[in-house]
């Protein structure tokens, strides 16, 4: 039984982080479907939602206003979800006959957020913004140019991720382990799908929309994965660039990835269709996102069993490097850059499976909306409550019911 342990606890992590990509990349290598691009400019919506966004609203507003895509054919939906700073002040004052507002007197979070911009949305393709990433001038046109295959329904951008300043674990979290989960999405996308895109710049045909579960934290996989079961392909384009930062030390990178980790365990209560045989990335799902949730129990089940089969010398091997693996990561805690390149990975993968942990804690313990996981860190892009009327060219709320919804944090988008 303990070599058992032993076997098949190695067995699925080596699948998993290893055995899966390799995988996927040769058929994408040897096997891919390809799609055409083509320049072309439909009528789009561009819908952001934004919580306390003062600080960068006006700034993103013109931003938007200034992408590389004819003016007369993109409309702008900004959805405030109960912004307590000057982010309604600065809405009221917007004129631009492009940008639509829509002000909301209490929170609902992310997924509310978006159900109510696409109420509004009345263009082609609905593109989905946050506040903070920045888009490269001509990223919409190269994003939208996936349209132009009629079996795509949802296409999404690239994030690259400044790291200024960044410690040696988010620094590894934010370049080796990101540009690896960017590639599997690349190498999903060949093949035929990808199960989740980057959240803060994607697109999806308006026909296909499908509106959020309340209080949904993932809207990044809940979406492409709807468009696929719906037929369509939901690909991925590193053309189309966004530019943004995530958290710089290791304390605000753990709670952005608890929150989406916690994200991964209610998707399966929400939507529990993406397990069953109509989903034909089921098996992507399982193997990329869902068999890491089971990773945190595998690692101390083969270094307990390697242990106890140490009178192996093959097994003894296997205890020491487990040991030395992470005593390496303990030193990752400790900001040395000599040894950054060394500690700073291994230190990630400890921190993303104790995220793992917690945010199973959390989703089953956590009490009111999942989304508020962290509320007291400030958001710079949101949400906004139900029951909003539009009046014009901005909106008056009807008061919302209190504890509903889910919350916008730019700062944590991942995916």
């Amino acid at each position: 039984m303990t070599r058992w342990l032993f076997w098949m606890s190695a067995a699925i992590i080596a699948y998993t982080y290893l055995g899966y990509p390799l995988w996927l990349y040769l058929r994408s290598r040897f096997a891919p479907q390809p799609w055409a691009q083509a320049p072309i400019t439909p009528r789009i919506s561009i819908i952001m939602p934004v919580h306390n966004g003062e600080a960068l609203l006006q700034k993103k507003i013109e931003h938007l206003l200034t992408l590389d895509y004819p003016q007369d054919g993109a409309e702008i939906i900004i959805v405030s979800d109960g912004s307590d700073d000057g982010t309604n002040d600065i809405l009221r004052r917007t004129t631009h006959p492009a940008v639509q507002v829509l002000i909301l007197d209490a929170p609902r979070g992310k997924a509310g957020a978006l159900n109510e911009g696409m109420k509004l949305a009345r263009n082609e393709i609905a593109l989905f913004v946050d506040i903070r990433p920045w888009l490269e001038r001509d990223a919409v046109r190269q994003l939208i140019s996936n349209f132009a295959d009629p079996r795509v329904g949802c296409a999404a951008g690239e994030l690259s991720l400044r790291q200024e300043g960044h410690d040696q674990t988010t620094s590894a979290i934010g370049g080796l382990y990101w540009r690896y989960e960017q590639a599997l999405r690349h190498y999903g996308a060949r093949v035929d799908s990808t199960t989740s895109v980057y959240g803060g710049f994607y697109a999806v045909r308006r026909e296909l929309l499908t509106p959020f579960p309340e209080g949904l934290i993932l809207d990044d996989m809940y979406q492409p994965l709807r468009v696929v079961y719906q037929g369509y392909r939901a690909v991925s384009d590193p053309k189309a660039r966004v530019i943004d930062t995530w958290p710089k030390q290791t304390r605000g990178e753990f709670h952005r990835k608890v929150r989406t980790l916690a994200g991964n365990f209610q998707l399966l209560q929400l939507a529990p269709w993406v397990l069953s045989g109509k989903n034909r990335l089921r098996l992507q799902l399982v193997s990329h996102k869902l068999l890491r949730l089971i990773v945190p129990a595998l690692l101390p089940a083969l270094m307990v069993s390697s242990w106890a089969l140490s009178s192996a010398s093959f097994f003894l091997a296997c205890f020491v490097a487990q040991a030395a693996f992470y005593a390496l990561a303990l030193l990752g805690f400790i900001n040395v850059p000599g040894l950054r390149r060394l500690a700073g990975p291994a230190n990630a993968l400890v921190v993303l499976n104790a995220a793992v942990i917690l945010g199973l804690f959390k989703f089953l313990f956590h009490r009111g909306p999942l989304w508020k996981i962290w509320t007291e860190r400030k958001p710079q892009d949101g949400t906004i409550a139900e029951g909003a009327t539009a009046v014009g060219r901005w909106t008056t709320p009807v008061p919302a019911e209190a504890g509903e919804g889910n919350r916008t944090d730019g700062a944590v988008a991942d995916k």
